[in-house]
């Protein structure tokens, strides 16, 4: 199986872990539903977010919106798509934690993307929280961008760390 087979093959999956995990809550929750898996810590709720990360412009009434937000989510698909399509070792995929990285996102931002042309919103139902203090609800495809993320930016420090010792 070919680099590029085997990297888009798990964006798929995770879009698809994204996909099912989603409908599952959709199919037995309703909106606005909390329940307790650990309590204190941990709850599934069902929410949807129009917005982007943290709910950021989830109130904003202007007709460019959804349009901005797929617009966005469509260039970063296709960004990493091509990132992944190179076979250079020297490139941004050169690595695996990158690549890995690149996978992530790749899977975690189509699954946004299908959200957001499907139905205007983005599902959201992992709530972790200590107290009062709530982290933002959100879901596979998130949890996907933000290791990935991390991932491409641990990689870089590191590589940069291995090049200035060279």
């Amino acid at each position: 199986m070919t680099r590029r087979l085997r990297a888009y093959g798990l964006a798929a999956a995770w879009f698809a872990l994204d996909r099912a995990t989603k409908m599952l809550v959709e199919a037995n929750m309703e909106a606005g539903d909390v329940t307790a898996v650990i309590p204190g810590f941990f709850n599934l709720v069902y929410t949807k977010n129009r917005g982007i990360a943290f709910s950021l412009l989830a109130n904003s009434d202007s007709e460019w919106r959804s349009f901005f937000l797929i617009g966005l989510t469509a260039l970063v698909v296709a960004f990493v798509a091509s990132m992944l399509w190179q076979t250079s070792p020297r490139g941004m995929a050169g690595s695996r934690p990158s690549r890995l990285g690149l996978v992530l996102v790749l899977g975690g931002a189509l699954g946004n993307l299908y959200d957001r042309l499907a139905e205007g919103a983005v599902t959201d139902f992992l709530d972790f929280y200590m107290g009062g203090y709530h982290w933002p609800a959100f879901n596979v495809a998130d949890s996907g961008l933000t290791v990935g993320v991390a991932l491409i930016l641990l990689d870089l420090w590191l590589s940069r760390g291995r090049e200035a010792g060279t």
